[in-house]
Formats: C-alpha cells, structure tokens, sequence
C-alpha cells in the first residue's frame, strides 16, 4: 500500500493571504476618500442648479400673470394664484393657468413667495438645505435676486 500523505510539491495554495486583502482594502479605502467628496460636492450644486431654474421658472410665471393681470398675486394669494384661480381679492381678470404644479425645491421643501418683496416687487426662494433664511455655501437661500 501506498501511502497517501501529500507530499510538499502536490500542496496548493488556495485563498489569499492576510497581506493580500490588507492590501486591497487600502487601495479601496484610498481611492473612496479622493472620489466621495468630489460626488458628494457635485450633488449640492446640482440642486443648487436646479432650485436656480425653478425660481427662474416661477419667476416667468409670475411676470405673465402680471402681464395678463396688471399685478402680481397678493402674499395671501401665494404661487398657489398660478395653478389656480384666486378667489381671494383681487381676483385677476385675465387668469389662466401659468404652470402645471408648483415644484418643491430641491430639498422637498415649497417656495417662498414674498409680496412685497425683500430684494424685489417680488421674491420667490428656497431657504437651501437647511431650511431655515441665511446661511452659507449649501444652505445658502437661494433667490429671484440671483
């Protein structure tokens, strides 16, 4: 009978050592800290970008309510005067419908509408990211005056 003992030359090596994964782990952990801040800084201007194009948007709405008319909706009124008629005084002669639905800003949050206005006749905005008026970098409001 033959023995059945592996000899040294027959011995596979399966698997990856220590050092192997340790290795990997840092080449991930390293690559992960120079893209995450890139994408997560990218994600605040894109809803930057888009709370600018909706208060611009907002802000042609009105200018045609306006238009049609001849006053802006009252801050009772609101932007709601854009996708309904108003029957809160001064109800607007000429009304028609101005957008389809009132977007939320970026961060799930309505407009602002300010008549009189702050900056302007009129002032549409978002209070940024943390919701609350003031504030720097992605809290920053963001304005018709922009």
């Amino acid at each position: 009978m033959t023995s059945t003992v592996p000899s040294p030359r027959r011995r596979v090596q399966a698997g990856f050592t220590l050092i192997e994964l340790m290795v990997v782990l840092v080449i991930i952990g390293v690559l992960a800290a120079l893209i995450v801040p890139n994408v997560l800084d990218r994600a605040d201007d894109a809803r930057a970008t888009a709370a600018r194009t909706d208060v611009n948007n907002l802000m042609q709405a009105l200018k045609l309510y306006r238009l049609d008319n001849q006053r802006y909706p009252t801050g009772e009124q609101g932007l709601q005067a854009l996708i309904a008629r108003p029957t809160a005084q001064p109800v607007p002669p000429n009304w028609r419908p101005y957008v389809e639905k009132l977007p939320s800003d970026p961060w799930g949050r309505p407009y602002q509408y300010l008549n009189p206005g702050v900056k302007g006749e009129v002032d549409v905005m978002s209070f940024g990211a943390d919701g609350q008026s003031g504030g720097e970098g992605k809290d920053a409001d963001i304005g018709s005056w922009q």
